[in-house]
């Protein structure tokens, strides 16, 4: 939504992607030269098995925040993001007391 058509107000959203695998290095280097990861909104988390992308975007609302990021997956071959997570971290940071259901992006 155009910035003349809003009529919300944008906050910070903070939420996590969790990707179905871990990234190759293929992937990886790919991420790594990729200005849209690189511009402070996503940090990659790694563990065993696990990737993991820590979000804070600004957005009228968590839904646009969200289909934000996920827009972003797209120039990042391969990687499928399977869930995004609200933990008790980012609920405290978003100023919600529960967790909230999020619908795929149109």
């Amino acid at each position: 939504m155009g910035s003349s058509t809003s009529t919300g107000a944008v906050r910070e959203w903070h939420f996590i992607l969790h990707a179905d695998a871990p990234l190759t290095d293929t992937q990886s280097n790919v991420r790594d030269h990729l200005e849209c990861f690189n511009d402070g909104r996503i940090s990659l988390v790694e563990g065993p098995g696990t990737a993991e992308f820590w979000c804070a975007y600004e957005a009228e609302s968590l839904t646009d925040a969200v289909g934000e990021a996920l827009a972003l997956f797209v120039s990042l071959p391969g990687v499928l993001v399977r869930s995004v997570e609200l933990g008790p971290r980012e609920l405290a940071e978003n100023g919600m007391a529960t967790s909230a259901v999020v619908p795929a992006p149109g």
